[in-house]
């Protein structure tokens, strides 16, 4: 099996590097690139087309956001993880609308960063739980009232079903077991939510539905 390559783009030299020896050590994972800002993240990416870009939102010349929005651009296949200091609302957001499939503020176990990595190479999405709570809860009280009944305006039976089990964390392989429908099935299922909903990934459809009200707090957890 081919090692997940990694770009790896912050201007903290002391963090870079410790983060680029702890990943480079883990088995099947492969730092490719490293960038100190995010117009050099974004050029690197280009060049090498690594499987996963880890990006920290802070950067000089272009912020993490931007740079995540031009490499999704440019290659829509890069997974993006942004790292932040901060979970509010807003920069998660802001992550999600750029394209990037995971968040998660720098507090964490440098080891929850390799499993993140895993994670968005087979297709998941990645939210650190504060920012994933925050940001629910407050989409979730902007409802205003929406019923769920309102998604059989958009989205037909079985891909609502699909949509809540990606919103879980499901990957495409546990979705097709638990649907009992193949992993095709699945990623057509996916391709058609994200163009009837005008979203780029997992987390920015399963936040849109929860504003909506279309699913609860309590059914993704």
């Amino acid at each position: 099996m081919q090692n997940i390559r990694l770009l790896l783009a912050d201007d903290h030299p002391a963090f870079l590097e410790g983060l680029k020896r702890y990943l480079g050590d883990q088995d099947g994972l492969e730092v490719v690139a490293e960038a100190r800002d995010g117009e050099e993240a974004v050029t690197l990416a280009r060049d090498l087309r690594p499987d996963v870009a880890i990006i920290d939102i802070s950067m000089p010349v272009l912020n993490g956001i931007e740079a995540a929005r031009q490499i999704k651009e440019a290659l829509p296949d890069i997974a993006v993880l942004i790292l932040s200091a901060y979970y509010d609302e807003p920069y998660v957001i802001s992550a999600m609308q750029a394209g990037a499939t995971g968040y998660l503020v720098k507090t964490v176990d440098i080891g929850e960063i390799a499993t993140a990595v895993r994670a968005l190479h087979a297709g998941e999405t990645v939210l650190d739980a504060k920012a994933a709570e925050a940001v629910m809860k407050r989409l979730v009280a902007s409802t205003g009232g929406a019923n769920i009944a309102d998604a059989t305006q958009e989205l037909h039976h079985r891909e609502m079903e699909v949509l809540l089990l990606a919103a879980k964390g499901m990957s495409n392989k546990e979705i097709a077991r638990e649907l009992s429908i193949s992993i095709h099935t699945v990623q057509t299922h996916l391709s058609n939510i994200f163009m009837k909903l005008s979203v780029s990934s997992r987390t920015e459809a399963a936040l849109l539905a929860l504003r909506k009200g279309w699913l609860t707090l309590d059914e993704l957890y």
